[in-house]
């Protein structure tokens, strides 16, 4: 289908064209950056979101039509999931630029992350990213002329601004942290909406003087396939796992090997004390590393050990954490989010930094998940689980607190709410800056 040329008119025009328009298409970017999986994991989430949506206006249109009820346009959301690296004016690996990052320059990125623009002097925004470093992202979003943005990363959200800016465009962006604390870099004054993922994260938005009506609290998208229903039985058998043991999985497996390193080494710690576990059987899942795999598939094959299971790439991740008892992970944003919507308990291994610092914070405060620091620790804690099974429990029940299993979908649907609304041609969100510095109020959380 194509736009309606009503769909390309600038300025106060282009906000009301679709809206007026008996033409149903409507063009959203959901923009992430490629560093790491997280951030476009959730893209794809909120994609899928909107098909679904569509799918569902279909058969609600179709069943009036049934009845005899006059029939309505139902809206078409074109929704394409960008990589904001791609546009750059020099292309590079976000991947292998994330990796820079990891052991001994970790604390280099942890204060980075926590503590610059995170005090009184904010970043607001500015077309200085776009003008710099991004103009074939301009480009892209004048050709295509899209009715909305959301963006799931910090340099998709201030190019997003930037392109805005520089074609005094009118259409709304909202931007969608993936981990439980803001960055400080999000374009705090320039974004329609913020969608977070709790109330911890509103009140840090509050400090950087970010409208009550420019927040909504939606959660973290992940995908949809996290918050259905399996039969536990059947995927334990699916996968050869004993029905009568409690299960843990160690999720090991990444995009970038090298921040695991430290939790791979954790595992293998342990190893020579598995066997002495007889109520529990162990799963690792090595992801699309063959070489650990193998590695690991060695070490169990050596040891003896009848109660560990080495998994490769697995398709259905989501039925197999819905069938396990607990699960070994690290402190990512969508990893613990789809811990948190499978409803299996999840123990956060080893030291944090950056963003995985404040979700392991936020998650231990409210007592939603375990945090070990070393293999010593996540040996005691396994023999406490393997003991005392019901503690697991009070872990369950403080993680629904803040579990949201359709943040996708509220993210979709704030989004078509903006889309429908009129534009105040007099908003701050409109005015043009090359940079935009100011001060907040002070910090609502201690960095």
């Amino acid at each position: 289908m194509k736009l309606e040329e009503s769909q390309k008119l600038e300025g106060a025009e282009s906000c009301s064209a679709l809206s007026n328009s008996p033409k149903s298409l409507r063009k959203v970017l959901v923009v992430h950056a490629s560093v790491g999986s997280g951030h476009k994991s959730a893209a794809l989430a909120i994609q899928k979101a909107f098909d679904m949506l569509d799918a569902q206006a279909e058969l609600e249109s179709a069943s009036a039509a049934a009845m005899g009820e006059p029939i309505r346009p139902v809206p078409y959301y074109d929704v394409e999931v960008l990589d904001i690296l791609q546009f750059g004016r020099i292309v590079f690996n976000g991947d292998n630029t994330a990796s820079m990052f990891t052991g001994a320059t970790r604390p280099f990125y942890d204060i980075t992350w926590r503590f610059i623009l995170t005090g009184r002097l904010l970043w607001g925004g500015g077309t200085i990213w776009a003008r710099i470093m991004f103009p074939k992202f301009v480009e892209y979003v004048d050709k295509v002329r899209p009715d909305a943005i959301i963006c799931t990363h910090i340099t998709a959200a201030n190019v997003a601004v930037s392109a805005r800016m520089l074609l005094n465009a009118r259409f709304p962006i909202l931007c969608v942290p993936t981990d439980y604390e803001a960055e400080g870099l999000w374009p705090h004054r320039y974004t329609d909406l913020f969608c977070v993922a709790n109330e911890h994260m509103a009140e840090t938005l509050r400090a950087r003087k970010v409208p009550e009506d420019r927040m909504q609290i939606t959660g973290i998208p992940a995908s949809p396939a996290f918050s259905e229903t399996y039969d536990a039985a059947e995927t334990r058998r699916k996968f050869g796992l004993p029905p009568d043991k409690q299960v843990v999985l160690f999720q090991a497996g990444a995009t970038l090997p090298r921040p695991y390193v430290h939790f791979r080494n954790s595992i293998e710690e342990i190893l020579p004390y598995i066997h002495r576990f007889t109520k529990m059987h162990m799963v690792v899942v090595a992801g699309k590393d063959k070489d650990y795999a193998a590695h690991m598939r060695r070490e169990v094959e050596q040891r003896g050990l009848s109660n560990m299971t080495v998994l490769d790439f697995v398709d259905d991740m989501a039925a197999l954490m819905a069938a396990c008892d607990l699960i070994v992970c690290k402190s990512g944003g969508l990893t613990v989010t789809e811990c948190l919507c499978v409803q299996t308990p999840m123990v956060l291994m080893g030291r944090a930094y950056g963003q995985e610092k404040a979700n392991v914070t936020m998650l231990t405060s409210t007592g939603g998940a375990f945090h070990v620091t070393t293999s010593r620790e996540l040996l005691d804690l396994l023999v406490q689980v393997s003991k005392h099974p019901e503690i697991t429990s009070a872990i369950l029940t403080n993680a629904s607190l803040i579990r949201r299993p359709h943040a996708s979908f509220d993210i979709a649907r704030a989004t078509i709410r903006l889309i429908d609304a009129d534009c105040d041609e007099l908003s701050p969100l409109y005015r043009r800056h090359f940079m935009h510095f100011y001060w907040g109020h002070k910090p609502a959380h201690i960095r």
